[in-house]
């Protein structure tokens, strides 16, 4: 079995008002000590809000093994860059983690292979653990180019000066499968992040490949947890809508260590 510490991201995306921030972790939190004594296996959640909530966030989820991260950062400590959210202000307000590279920031805000290295320099940069996201799009599945753009897509780890295995997390989210309803098979999962490890494995090293998580994201759900997560290169998830409503995270993470025993 994998010793590999299980990961459980939510993804706000631009939901929740500010004023949501703290019940939810506050039931969350509560839900999930309970939870810790009834599994053996650690693992790790992050919850990914707005810009605009990270503050209450970072605040609320103090004394709690609830960890906050950012939707995406800048490629910069500073400057003239309107919109943009410094890394180092990330690391300021004690913001560990950020997700970079998400198929929403690719297609719908044009964000090429090469701005999103520019904001994985910085981020590693203020020692921020990042979620890197890569997936195909359902014309490029249909085309047989699944691997040739995840390949693509992790060449800037390549570009990065080395990765830092402690604040490396790759997620798959198949583009086809974001908010549709529709999801990778579990098998289908399967291939994609057995590929990511290997190619870990070539380019950097088997330390590389072992330790790096690899994330599912796409239209994750209570009832689909459990066997996505059976698989053995299946780390844990990035969860979108799903996240939103505590009992409905909770239970992807309740079913998803099911699949383990």
């Amino acid at each position: 079995m994998s010793k590999r510490k299980f990961l459980f991201a939510a993804n706000w995306k631009m939901n929740k008002r500010v004023s949501d921030v703290a019940p939810f972790i506050a039931d969350l939190n509560r839900e999930l000590e309970l939870l810790k004594g009834k599994v053996a296996q650690d693992f790790e959640v992050v919850i990914a809000p707005p810009a605009t909530h990270l503050l209450p966030a970072v605040d609320s989820s103090k004394n709690t093994a609830i960890q906050i991260g950012a939707q995406n950062c800048g490629h910069a400590k500073s400057g003239a860059f309107t919109g943009e959210i410094s890394p180092q202000v990330l690391k300021e307000i004690h913001c560990e983690w950020v997700i970079l590279g998400h198929s929403e920031r690719r297609h719908l805000y044009l964000e090429d292979d090469a701005r999103i290295l520019g904001r994985l320099k910085a981020a590693w940069d203020e020692q921020l653990k990042v979620i890197l996201c890569v997936g195909e799009t359902l014309p490029e599945r249909k085309g047989q180019r699944t691997t040739q753009v995840v390949e693509r897509q992790l060449q800037i780890l390549r570009e990065a000066s080395g990765i830092p295995e402690d604040r490396l997390v790759v997620a798959y989210e198949p583009v086809w499968a974001i908010g549709t309803g529709e999801n990778a098979t579990p098998d289908q999962a399967q291939e994609v992040h057995q590929f990511i490890r290997n190619w870990l494995k070539s380019n950097f090293s088997n330390s590389a490949s072992e330790k790096t998580r690899i994330l599912y994201g796409g239209s994750v759900k209570p009832d689909n947890s459990q066997e996505l997560m059976g698989k053995p290169d299946v780390d844990g998830f990035l969860v979108g809508g799903a996240s939103l409503e505590v009992s409905s995270f909770l239970g992807i993470i309740k079913n998803a260590f099911k699949s383990r025993g």
